[in-house]
């Protein structure tokens, strides 16, 4: 079973490399999408492990912003063209971490072809009481220009409230973002946001696209039945933040206990030790 991992990336090249490193399997390939904003120099000596490639066609990513929905896209779409035969993409950062031993994240998914593993809640739940605004008003976080945000509130003052241009029940939520979809799937919602100008030129004004727009298009496609409500990640959200809680020392219990194949938030420069416990006793 070949794993393409799709891995964002802007900083730490070093923390990269240890990524990478921790997950080499013969069927394991990586593909980086360095945003666009960062020099490439600094990452080119990655190009030296087994399986790596960059992809070609980065995008300057903003937080929030579509753009970094779009260089998920694109890099999905880069994938495809290879035509190597992926049984799954999964889209990892760069800081995030195995944290179960990779035969063991080998064979589960070798035991279950055609499965899809992303987090989703429905319209109808908390998540969605204040994400419609989302979709719903217009945002700026990709253009750039004096006093965008300015315009961006008379603009939303005035216009009407955007209706989603497609007749689809919604999905998302704060894990959301990071997946693991057999690449069928993917290749299916890289497919509809490349073809679907309509709905692309929609979401490049939305915010946060990458917490419901996949989940949305997998949730309303035959791969409906095929999907797992669990993204196989440790994620801590526990400190109330706009971003997760950078795991720790402290966090090695829970990391130890729990189900999931991955973790993240880690930071080399917040604390290396716990991915050295992690690398010894975990994943060895």
């Amino acid at each position: 079973m070949r794993i393409a991992h799709i891995v964002m990336t802007h900083k730490n090249p070093a923390q990269l490399a240890r990524l990478i490193k921790s997950l080499q399997h013969k069927d394991f390939d990586f593909y980086i999408h360095l945003d666009k904003k960062i020099s490439i120099d600094d990452f080119l000596f990655l190009e030296k492990l087994d399986q790596v490639y960059f992809i070609n066609n980065r995008i300057k990513c903003n937080w929030g912003g579509w753009s970094f929905t779009q260089g998920i896209i694109n890099s999905i779409n880069e994938i495809t063209a290879l035509n190597k035969d992926y049984g799954f993409i999964n889209l990892l950062s760069a800081q995030d971490y195995p944290i179960s031993s990779i035969s063991d994240i080998h064979s589960f998914f070798k035991e279950r072809p055609g499965q899809n593993f992303i987090n989703f809640a429905s319209s109808k739940s908390d998540w969605w009481a204040a994400a419609p605004e989302r979709y719903e008003k217009y945002h700026f976080t990709d253009i750039n220009f004096k006093s965008k945000y300015f315009f961006q509130r008379i603009i939303n003052k005035i216009l009407p409230k955007r209706k989603f241009p497609e007749n689809l029940e919604l999905y998302g939520g704060s894990d959301s973002s990071w997946w693991t979809l057999s690449a069928e799937c993917a290749q299916h919602v890289a497919e509809v946001i490349t073809k679907n100008k309509k709905l692309n030129n929609f979401l490049k004004y939305c915010w946060g696209t990458d917490e419901f727009i996949i989940a949305t298009l997998v949730m309303n496609s035959e791969f409906k039945n095929k999907t797992n409500n669990n993204n196989l990640r440790y994620i801590d959200w526990s400190e109330g933040n706009a971003h997760p809680k950078l795991l720790g020392i402290e966090d090695y219990s829970k990391l130890k206990s729990s189900p999931m194949h991955f973790a993240r938030k880690f930071d080399v420069e917040f604390d290396e030790i716990i991915l050295d416990k992690v690398d010894s006793e975990l994943i060895s």
